[in-house]
């Protein structure tokens, strides 16, 4: 990496975390300390109010106002795609959710950048079935995901059997045609997947739940390591 690129990434993770240290840096950007502190340095130098000193620690001012991350074309793909991946495969809620990111990103992007953007030749054909069907719920149950919040469903097996589950969702996987909701179900007393274009009704419940052992999402990813 070029000393440049190295400057740049480390204001990027001052971005991110505006407390670091020394070996935090040197090990994300894999060089030694003492390259750290001839950055740190130079970087003061140049006007940027960091603060602190080696062994102890670095902190970027509160004050101090990090221009605009820019992207290059690379992430810029990366970006259309993700996004063109929501607007297909995605509900409603989530692809009006990208709709935005995307007016977001193209009125910051200069020029020659944003024409890339727009004509990033990266498609998502979504013909070939329901798209509506394949993400029932997927907003609902992502809103639940990330406050804890238990639900209720009614659900229809692969031979059509019904069932009514109340849950402790963990994580929503997308295969490619159909999302599937990672969960600890209550009434099997183990971890279940359901697939939500089989799901008939959702509820979202008040009722909110603390991640435990052996039922959250670290001891799932176990099971299918």
């Amino acid at each position: 990496m070029r000393r440049a690129d190295r400057l740049f990434q480390i204001v990027q993770i001052f971005r991110r975390d505006r407390h670091v240290r020394a070996r935090d840096l040197a090990g994300e950007l894999e060089v030694s300390e003492r390259t750290i502190y001839r950055d740190i340095q130079d970087l003061q130098a140049s006007g940027i109010p960091i603060e602190g000193e080696a062994g102890v620690g670095y902190l970027l001012s509160e004050s101090f106002d990090l221009p605009p991350l820019m992207f290059d074309q690379t992430e810029c793909e990366s970006l259309i795609l993700g996004i063109r991946l929501a607007s297909c495969f995605a509900d409603e809620p989530l692809r009006r959710a990208a709709a935005s990111a995307a007016r977001k990103i193209e009125a910051v992007l200069p020029p020659k950048l944003l024409a890339r953007f727009q004509e990033t030749a990266l498609f998502v054909p979504s013909f070939q079935f329901d798209k509506e069907s394949s993400a029932r719920g997927l907003s609902l149950i992502q809103g639940a995901i990330r406050d804890r919040c238990k639900v209720e469903i009614h659900y229809l097996d692969r031979e059509e059997k019904a069932s009514f589950r109340r849950l402790r969702p963990l994580a929503l996987y997308f295969w490619g045609k159909v999302w599937t909701l990672a969960a600890w179900c209550e009434l099997r007393e183990d971890f279940r997947n359901f697939r939500l274009d089989r799901l008939q009704d959702l509820r979202v419940l008040e009722e909110s739940f603390e991640d435990e052992e052996g039922k959250d999402l670290e001891a799932f990813l176990k099971t299918v390591s």
